[in-house]
Order: C-alpha cells, then sequence, then structure tokens
C-alpha cells in the first residue's frame, strides 16, 4: 500500500512538474486579471451565445420539413390565436364557436387561458405597426424558440440572486436553454401553452426570491404581476401557487420568518389573487377551489403568527404567551376544518387532475379520459435519463448545498426542486416543471464542484489572494473548508495537486460536451417530427414521408358541404376544425365527458345500433385513423379499448370484457376475436375493403384479421388517403318515404 501510494504521488509530483510551469506564469497571471477586468462583458456575451443557442436547436422540425404546427392542441391555439390578430380582443373574448362540440358549441374566450394568444397576437401586432408584414402562422411557430431563450435568462437570474455567482448563473442558463425535457414542448411548431408557461414560471420565483432577499414591496408586485401572466398562460400556475405557500410554512417551522417575509407573502397573495379574479376561466376559482385553499391558509396562519410575535412584546406571563401560542394553533386547525367543511359539503372541490397528483391510481380508478391521454402516465427511469441526463447526477449535488448553507433563495431553490420530483414521479408531462428547477439544482451543484477545483490550478500568489477573501465572505464562498486557509509554503503542500484537479475539470468538460451532444440529438430525432406528416426512414437511408393527415383535411375542405359535421374520436378534434374548417363532435377541450362517452358509444356499438346515434347527432360524416397498412401503431385501433373504457362509465352495457378474445381473454383483431369486437363499428370502418391491400394482413399489431368480407349497410366510404391512415365514411341518409313497394301487376 505504502509503494502504491508512494507511486502516485511521484505521478502526482511529475504532472505537477508538467502543469506549474504553464499555469504559473506572467502570461497566466495577465490572462486571469484582463479576464476578471472584462468578466462582465464576457457574463454577459456568454449568455447571448447560450440565448441563440437556445433558439436555433429547436429549428430542426422547420428545416427538415417546413414552417408546420405541431401535434394536436397547437392547432386549437393556432386557430383561436389566428381569430385574435383578425377580430380583436373585445371579438375573441366573446366568441362562441359553433363548429367544435356540436351541438352544444363553445364560449372560446371564457374557457381558455389566454395567454399564449394574447402574446403572439402582441408580437403581430407590434411586428405589423414597425412594418414587418410576418404572417401569424409564422409567429405561432417561432414564439416557443424565442421563449426558450427568454427562460434561459429567466434561470441566469432566478440561480445568480439564489448564488450570488455569476458561473452558476450561466450553467444554469444552458441547463435549462437546451434541456431535452423542455425541448419537448418548446421547439419550432410546438405551439403550446408550456411553451411560454415556462418562462413565466421561472421568471414568476425568480422575481418572488428577489422580493425576499431585498425586502422591497416594488419587488413583490412584480412577482404578483409575474405570477398573473403563468396564471393567464397555463393550468400550471397551481404549482406556484402551492410552492410558494409550502416555502412560508417552511421559514415558519425553521423559525427564520420575519417581517420581510411576512410582507411581501401578504402583498404577493393579495395582489395576485385579484389578478386570478381578472382571468374568466379562472375566476372565482381563485377563492373556492382546493388547489387555492393552501395559500388561503397560509396567509390566515401568518397574520395569526405576526400578531402573537407582536402581541408577545406585551405580555411577560408565560400563561398569557401559552394562551397566543394556542391562538396560533387554533387558527391553523380553524383553517383545516373550515376546508374540510367545504370539501364535505361540495362547496369546494378538486380537479381531476389535481387527485391524480394527490393519488397516481385515481384517474385509472374513475377518471379514464385523463388515464388515457399519454403524456398523463407515470414517469419512468428511462424518461427522466432521456429528458436530463447529466441533471440526475449534478442535481443531488446542488440539493446538498442549498440545504447545507441555508438561505432565503437557496431554500427556496431546493424547495422548489424536491416538490417538482414528487410530481413529475406521477406523470410525464410534469417532467416540464422539474425541467427548470434539475437545471437550477445541477447548476449549483456543478458550480460548487467547479469552483472547488478551480481554485488549485490559479497561480499561488492569486490563490492566497483568493483564500483571504473568502475567509472574509464567509459562507459565500463555493471552496472547501480545508481550501479556505492553504499553507503558506504555496501549492505543492495543498491537499489536492493541479493534476488531479485538472483531470476532474477535463472530466466534467466532457460531461458538459456529451450533454449538449445529447441534447442536440433529442431535439433532432426525438421531439422534431410533427405528428401531422409522419417519416420515417427506408432501408437504404432515404426518408419516406407519409403526409395523409393534410391529405385528407384538404378533401374535408375541398369536398364536403361547409356546415358539415364530422364524428371522431376526440385526438383529432382540433385539426379538423383549423385545417378541414368543418364542426366536429368532440375535440381536445374534453370538456363533456358525456359527449365523448356518447362518440366512444357509437363506435364501440355494431353499425345497426351505431345509426340511429349518428342521425342523433346530426352526423355526415365519420373519420377514423387507422394504420394497419402503413404500419401506424398510434391509430385508433390500439386506441379503442380507452373508447370502450370512457363509453362504459356513463352506458354501463358497453363492458370491456366483450370486446376481449374467448379463448385468449386479451385484446385481438385477428380470427380469435371476439364477436362484439368484430360487429362494432370501429372494426368494420378500420378493416372495410383491406383484404383487397393486404390479404387481410394488419403490419401494425402484426395479426390476420378475423373478417375480410366486410359489407357496409349506412356507410359509405369516400376517401381513403394514400397509405390509408385516415378513411372517411359518409353516414348515408335515409330515404324520405320510406321502403318503395313494388306496385302488382294489372
Amino acid at each position: 500500500t505504502q509503494s502504491t501510494w508512494g507511486h502516485s504521488t511521484r505521478m502526482s509530483d511529475a504532472v505537477d512538474a508538467v502543469v506549474d510551469p504553464v499555469l504559473d506564469n506572467k502570461v497566466s497571471r495577465t490572462v486571469l486579471k484582463i479576464g476578471k477586468k472584462w468578466s462582465p462583458v464576457l457574463e454577459y456575451f456568454i449568455l447571448f451565445l447560450i440565448c441563440l443557442l437556445s433558439f436555433f436547436i429547436r429549428l430542426f422540425a422547420v428545416i427538415r420539413f417546413e414552417s408546420v404546427i405541431h401535434e394536436f392542441d397547437p392547432y386549437f391555439n393556432f386557430r383561436t390565436s389566428r381569430y385574435l390578430s383578425r377580430e380583436g380582443f373585445y371579438e375573441f373574448w366573446n366568441w362562441f364557436d359553433d363548429g367544435s362540440w356540436y351541438p352544444l358549441g363553445r364560449v372560446i374566450g371564457q374557457t381558455l387561458y389566454p395567454g399564449l394568444m394574447t402574446t403572439s397576437a402582441t408580437v403581430f401586432y407590434v411586428c405589423d405597426f414597425l412594418g414587418m408584414k410576418i404572417d401569424i402562422k409564422d409567429i405561432c411557430v417561432f414564439l416557443a424558440p424565442l421563449f426558450s431563450a427568454f427562460a434561459s435568462i429567466a434561470a441566469y437570474l432566478f440561480t445568480k440572486e439564489v448564488t450570488n455567482k455569476s458561473e452558476a448563473g450561466l450553467f444554469a442558463a444552458i441547463f435549462m436553454g437546451i434541456a431535452p425535457s423542455y425541448l419537448s414542448r418548446s421547439v419550432a411548431g410546438s405551439y403550446d401553452n408550456e411553451g411560454v408557461a415556462i418562462f413565466a414560471l421561472v421568471f414568476s420565483f425568480y422575481t418572488f426570491v428577489k422580493a425576499i432577499n431585498t425586502g422591497k414591496m416594488l419587488w413583490s408586485m412584480l412577482a404578483a404581476l409575474a405570477y398573473f401572466y403563468m396564471v393567464a398562460s397555463w393550468g400550471g400556475y397551481v404549482f406556484i401557487t402551492n410552492t410558494v405557500a409550502i416555502y412560508a410554512v417552511v421559514m415558519t417551522l425553521l423559525n427564520r420568518l420575519t417581517v420581510r417575509h411576512f410582507v411581501i407573502y401578504c402583498v404577493w397573495y393579495v395582489i395576485g389573487t385579484m389578478l386570478c379574479l381578472n382571468i374568466p376561466f379562472v375566476n372565482f376559482q381563485a377563492i373556492s377551489s382546493s388547489e387555492h385553499m393552501a395559500s388561503h391558509g397560509v396567509f390566515l396562519m401568518l397574520n395569526a403568527y405576526m400578531f402573537s410575535q407582536y402581541a408577545r412584546k406585551f405580555i411577560s406571563t408565560e400563561n398569557l404567551k401559552w394562551l397566543l401560542r394556542a391562538f396560533v394553533i387554533a387558527v391553523v386547525m380553524g383553517c383545516l376544518l373550515f376546508f374540510a367543511f367545504l370539501t364535505v359539503t361540495g362547496r369546494t372541490r378538486w380537479t381531476g387532475r389535481s387527485m391524480t397528483l394527490l393519488d397516481p391510481t385515481y384517474a385509472s380508478k374513475y377518471i379514464p379520459i385523463i388515464a388515457s391521454v399519454s403524456e398523463h402516465q407515470p414517469t419512468t427511469w428511462a424518461n427522466y435519463i432521456l429528458d436530463l441526463h447529466v441533471m440526475i447526477l449534478l442535481s443531488p449535488i446542488g440539493l446538498f448545498v442549498c440545504f447545507k448553507r441555508l438561505s432565503d433563495g437557496l431554500i427556496f431553490a431546493g424547495l422548489y426542486g424536491v416538490l417538482a420530483v414528487y410530481f413529475s414521479g406521477v406523470m410525464i408531462r410534469l417532467m416540464l416543471v422539474l425541467a427548470p428547477a434539475a437545471a437550477i439544482l445541477a447548476a449549483i451543484g456543478l458550480s460548487f464542484v467547479v469552483s472547488g477545483f478551480v481554485y488549485y490550478i490559479r497561480p499561488r500568489d492569486m490563490s492566497d489572494t483568493n483564500a483571504t477573501a473568502a475567509a472574509a465572505e464567509g459562507e459565500k464562498t463555493d471552496k472547501p473548508a480545508a481550501t479556505a486557509a492553504p499553507a503558506q509554503g504555496g501549492l505543492s503542500h495543498s491537499p489536492i495537486s493541479r493534476g488531479i484537479a485538472l483531470g476532474v475539470l477535463g472530466v466534467l468538460l466532457w460531461i458538459a460536451v456529451q450533454y449538449v451532444a445529447h441534447c442536440t440529438w433529442t431535439s433532432s430525432v426525438a421531439y422534431s417530427h410533427p405528428s401531422i406528416v409522419l417519416a420515417s426512414k427506408m432501408r437504404d437511408g432515404s426518408r419516406l414521408l407519409q403526409d395523409d393527415f393534410r391529405e385528407a383535411y384538404y378533401w374535408l375542405r375541398q369536398n364536403t358541404h361547409p356546415k358539415a359535421k364530422i364524428m371522431s374520436w376526440w385526438d383529432y378534434g382540433y385539426q379538423i376544425t383549423a385545417m378541414g374548417n368543418r364542426t366536429v363532435l368532440v375535440d381536445n377541450n374534453t370538456w363533456n365527458n358525456t359527449h365523448i362517452a356518447t362518440v366512444g358509444l357509437a363506435f364501440a356499438s355494431s353499425e345497426e345500433d351505431a345509426y340511429p346515434i349518428e342521425r342523433r347527432l346530426d352526423v355526415d360524416y365519420v373519420l377514423v385513423v387507422f394504420g394497419g397498412y402503413a404500419r401506424y401503431s398510434s391509430d385508433d385501433i390500439n386506441k379503442f379499448l380507452w373508447m370502450i373504457r370512457i363509453a362504459s362509465g356513463v352506458y354501463p352495457r358497453i363492458q370491456e370484457a366483450d370486446f376481449m378474445s374467448p379463448t385468449t381473454r386479451g385484446y385481438s383483431v385477428g380470427r380469435d376475436a371476439s364477436n362484439t369486437m368484430l360487429n362494432s363499428l370501429m372494426y368494420k370502418l378500420s378493416y372495410y375493403r383491406f383484404a383487397d391491400a393486404t390479404k387481410g394482413y394488419d403490419y401494425a399489431r402484426g395479426q390476420e384479421i378475423g373478417v375480410k368480407d366486410i359489407k357496409l349497410k349506412h356507410h359509405e366510404e369516400v376517401f381513403t388517403s394514400q397509405n390509408w391512415i385516415v378513411r372517411i365514411y359518409a353516414v348515408k341518409k335515409p330515404p324520405n318515404r320510406g321502403v318503395r313497394v313494388k306496385s302488382r301487376s294489372p
């Protein structure tokens, strides 16, 4: 052991002998002095480069395809933004859309978060005022990449505020700007609420922490305005509401609550709640919903606590102090009992999505329409590794630093990270909330490690100067305790040699390069494929583009009556309305479970039983998505079980067991499929004439279908896309005079 230790020591000394002349000379000192002088300029220049990287890394979809909107929900956002830019805000606010949810319709301005549309319209108006004629579609396509740059700046400001270190802020900016989890919802064309909401989330936290650190009410009011923008943009604003409330409780339990915290929270709470009331979709839910009850209770608790602290100055007896303590406890218990009373009596209630966050099994048990959405599924380790990469390793270090060096800002950052980790495990969609927290904590951890090792490679005299300054600053430095006062004999007596320090920094640099490469790959391969245009790679390396969806929507727009009603599963409602310009029965808003269940009932019933339902709903055409020919697995046949489950919640005569194979008791479309499955409308519309194309072999499911010679009585095929992905059937009208009776021969 001694010989091994001696050998390693000699190697370390040899490395130091080579490295010392390079790092400890007049040139290196001059470079460091110039760098320190110009560090503010370099800092902002690097931040600018990070913003450019955050923007350009999201443009793969536009380069490979075209300037096109992605997915499903973004098409509704684009349609409403286009309406707002053309008609103005007043008409948008009172817009009744009769093209969706027939025959119910929808009041658009009162049933959405208007932040995204208002932002796009504002950019459109500003560009038009400046003489730049940009189509609203292009603004919608590039808005998310633009706001990703803003999110990087917000992460930089937040991290620098809680750590007082510029390098930590820059690390957070790069981690945040290209985080794969954030990339998934902010590539060019991904025009969804999260594209602007993540910036609003981080900026809200920054302004609140800034208000806490400075104690200024102006920053608290700015935090309320940032919170208001978040409320207007995304339903995830309740995460901010409850995170700030929990932070106030934690500060109280740690006995760190001061008048400064009390004033900042009260100003933020009062102004923020009043602003929430001005969003019609939120309105009085800001007062009555269970998601807001924590903020109300904490507001009352803080007032009771501060009153007791104030009254304590005038009370000397122990009995009265005990009464004040009992008063605070009584207020807390009263709030809890009052909340329980409101919940039991139905005056306040948790939404289905909120209940799913508290009980991950709730949706699968009671609300199958929520459980049917892929982004509401629990997060797997594969998702964490793909979406966070090296941040998984660095974030625990940052969390350790936050709870080791207790300060107002670091406690908030650590608490944010803990809450985000829990909620991200419940559903994949909330990885978006974890991405900023992981970026901030990873930046704090990386800054802590890098600062500790960079100390050893500085010139000797500069290291001694920094050590003296660090001793004066105390906890503000990131150096380990063992390095706070190095030996006066020089760096050769330091605990870690320069060679080891350079080796560690080299490994960290390699990891950082791998992170950038991984993020570039995920943006290019995983998240830059618009669902409306399917792309696959052939054996020879060429790309195959399948544009069936736009082909079908164009056919609808050109060949059907403008008032035609289209029945399809709710996934495609927004696209049909926006691109086909036709009325749909259900869409992605999913606000009426009964209406969706009725559509599911029609698809699950036989053609004879489904026809009266279609006639009652005035259906003119039925659209189904089928992937058996093109090997497209996300088709309606694979979603059919969810249609059955949703329909059975409203119509008990539809049972999932009836659609299972009587032999294998599994889901099958082959010869062993149940008669109920083979006779369902969904099965017939999907596999009608399919045997003519593939002799009945379903390539998506790898089975030969059970019934090949399918006859339709009440439906007529009017369109099938090039790759058979979209199929449209006209619903036959009943004869006006009934069945014609043959006349008797004379």
